[in-house]
């Protein structure tokens, strides 16, 4: 009879879409192929419901997993832990004290979970001559549930050609009462086989993954939404550098400086301020007019040794290398001077080198009368630690670490045929230090050493390529001093008196 059910603790599988669930059997109708569940588990979580009702068409998989005996001591309608099921229970002894024990080995066809080493032996299972009567009687009468298409019966289950992966595994020998710790059974339950041999494809993963197409619709989204908080949809936000203001009210103007007939060459700074340059005559007259005004000739030659000097030392190394703590030595530098006011500049800068622990070589030729400029620079000179000579053959047999070149004129260009001239030129090209040229003139003709670089004062000259990289420096000439020789004038060195210039 079906009424031998009731009691019974099952485990029912109703597909992908219901799931399983375990509890014990309440009611069996067989008029309506129905069987109920008290206290119902539905995936190991317990059900919020008292009792669940299944129809026969649903059921995919049902196992017995515990028949009560007369000596169960578990009351009716208790549940089993979630998770913890296993192939048999151990139940007292019947009434007239009489028990049977039998060897169950786990290789029966019953679909069951495969055990792991301690389980691959035999368990043992006690079971009443009472319970053994009851359990064929309801063999017998569990061919009368109708059983779904495509199922078979497999012993006391209805399974299926494929495993359930909630399948519930046997209760594993030797833990305490016999229970199975679930969050070991979670860790470690899942079985060997069901273990995929292959790695995950993380590469055939990731390209299923369209990343433009996503973005697309991000902004696609934002642009609907106006999520946006500046411009318009379409237009991308601005990217400013660290020295620029972004609260810039006016539009930035590249070319602040203009020059009366146009420049023959241009040039350009690190921000894109054009520079033009101006001729000899026009630069001749703008320091006329500033020392009109002031800005004498000792102002001009101080404020240019410092700048000149100031690159000199970035050239050397700067800090990285002029440093107290450094033990090595000192950098050379040669200073090549004409008898003329370059020469006096180049002086100005090697007075400022020395007192910044720079070696220094001053070469000068021997003349009777020499210029004022020249005379007290020289003076100021050899007050430092500073080395002058006024022979070739004095200069470094070695090469040194930087030549500065003031050895060329604007107008004296009789100097150029002079013996100690050809002879410090040829001694310069010899020498593989790079060059530094102060105020070089403009022909390429009179620049008998190619420098690597040139130090412009003012405004540049319209330079050639031997002249190198040119350099800007600031000599202190006032703004309306531009204006007065008609060249309108806005400052290009912002924070620096030095800077860089680059061809256009």
């Amino acid at each position: 009879m079906a009424t031998d059910w009731l009691g019974s603790i099952v485990s029912i599988n109703c597909g992908e879409s219901l799931g399983v669930y375990q509890g014990r059997v309440s009611a069996v109708d067989q008029v309506s192929q129905t069987i109920s569940l008290t206290r119902p588990f539905h995936n190991g979580v317990k059900c919020l419901v008292p009792e669940v009702t299944f129809r026969a068409g649903d059921i995919t998989e049902l196992k017995i997993l515990e028949i009560p005996g007369p000596g169960d001591g578990r009351p009716c309608g208790e549940q089993p832990e979630a998770g913890a099921p296993g192939v048999g229970c151990q139940v007292g002894p019947s009434q007239n004290g009489t028990g049977k024990v039998l060897k169950k080995p786990l290789s029966s066809s019953a679909p069951q979970s495969i055990p792991r080493r301690a389980e691959a032996k035999s368990q043992d299972v006690i079971v009443s001559p009472q319970q053994q009567c009851s359990k064929s009687y309801m063999d017998r009468h569990m061919e009368s549930l109708p059983q779904p298409k495509g199922f078979r019966r497999r012993h006391n289950s209805w399974s299926s050609s494929s495993r359930h992966p909630n399948q519930v595994t046997p209760k594993k020998s030797g833990l305490k009462n016999g229970q199975m710790k679930s969050k070991d059974d979670e860790c470690f339950g899942d079985d060997i086989d069901e273990i995929p041999d292959t790695d995950f494809d993380f590469e055939g993963n990731l390209a299923l993954f369209d990343k433009a197409a996503v973005f697309e619709e991000i902004e696609t989204h934002e642009r609907r939404s106006g999520t946006r908080s500046r411009g318009t949809p379409s237009e991308k936000p601005a990217r400013y550098r660290h020295d620029e203001n972004i609260l810039e009210s006016e539009p930035i103007v590249y070319r602040r400086i203009v020059v009366p007939h146009g420049a023959s060459k241009e040039f350009c700074t690190d921000s894109g301020l054009v520079v033009p340059s101006v001729s000899y005559e026009l630069h001749k007259k703008l320091l006329a007019v500033a020392e009109k005004h002031g800005l004498t000739l000792e102002r001009r030659l101080e404020m240019t040794g410092v700048c000149a000097s100031q690159m000199a030392l970035s050239l050397l190394g700067g800090p990285n290398r002029l440093n107290p703590k450094n033990v090595h030595q000192r950098p050379t530098v040669a200073l090549l001077c004409g008898p003329h006011v370059k020469g006096a500049q180049g002086i100005s800068c090697g007075r400022h080198l020395s007192n910044h622990d720079v070696h220094v070589i001053l070469f000068l030729p021997n003349f009777v009368k020499m210029l004022e400029s020249i005379t007290n620079e020289l003076n100021l000179f050899s007050k430092t630690q500073g080395q002058q000579v006024s022979s070739v053959k004095d200069l470094p047999d070695t090469p040194v670490d930087l030549v500065i070149n003031c050895l060329d004129c604007h107008e004296n260009a009789f100097l150029r045929d002079q013996p100690w001239y050809k002879a410090v030129v040829d001694w310069a090209n010899q020498n593989r230090a790079p060059v530094l040229s102060i105020d070089p003139p403009i022909s390429e003709t009179e620049q008998g050493i190619d420098a690597k670089w040139s130090l412009a004062l003012g405004l540049p000259l319209p330079l050639g390529e031997r002249a190198g990289r040119v350099y800007l420096c600031d000599i202190g000439i006032p703004q309306k001093v531009f204006q007065e020789v008609g060249i309108n004038y806005h400052s290009p060195f912002g924070c620096k008196f030095v800077i860089p210039l680059h061809s256009t």
